[in-house]
């Protein structure tokens, strides 16, 4: 794939990734018992599509979004992200008050997003303790899940908690279950801080 198409392929597949940061809204209009029960089926849906595609059955929509958002090291596997993505997402919502539950999710759906987008273009700073990781995919994870968590809670440290455990599970090699423990971890930090 040319640098160009990865470029295109990551966009797409963060843009995607980014949606989560519609749960906080959905949960504040519908109700949370309403907006898990949605995540609950978004995944179980995607769940069946993913297998379909892995069995050879393409579901129209669904398996095509998927092959062209995955990544070389999915190619011939289950997509992974799009369930551990909406499990991080739902169990932040269901552990969390409003506020924390929010500041979680968009940690989840622009810093790990910030973190990708950066690493992968912008990155040229990485130290061998890091693991592959740069400097700057980490400093964009800090920032986005910063921001996004003062915006949230209005509470600096909380916030600087938030932003530093996103940061913290960013750096260690999850794969896919980065999506499951980052909001985790931010929402468990912002909690003891607040």
């Amino acid at each position: 794939m040319t640098r160009s198409g990865e470029l295109k392929s990551e966009l797409t597949r963060k843009g995607i990734h980014m949606l989560v940061a519609l749960i906080p809204f959905l949960a504040a209009s519908l109700g949370r018992s309403h907006t898990a029960l949605l995540i609950m089926g978004g995944i179980l849906f995607f769940s069946c599509a993913e297998s379909m595609r892995f069995l050879g059955f393409s579901p129209p929509l669904i398996s095509s979004v998927t092959e062209a958002v995955l990544r070389q090291r999915e190619q011939g596997h289950f997509a992974l992200a799009p369930v551990t993505l909406g499990l991080g997402a739902l169990l932040a919502l269901l552990l969390f008050p409003p506020g924390i539950a929010a500041a979680a999710i968009y940690a989840l759906a622009f810093g790990d997003s910030a973190a990708t987008i950066a690493g992968k273009f912008l990155g040229r700073l990485r130290p061998a303790f890091m693991a592959g990781k740069s400097l700057e995919g980490s400093l964009a994870c800090f920032s986005a899940s910063f921001l996004s968590g003062y915006l949230v809670l209005c509470d600096w440290k909380a916030a600087f908690a938030v932003g530093f455990a996103a940061m913290l599970v960013d750096l260690l090699p999850l794969k896919d279950f980065d999506n499951l423990l980052l909001p985790l971890a931010a929402g468990f930090s912002a909690l003891i801080l607040q």
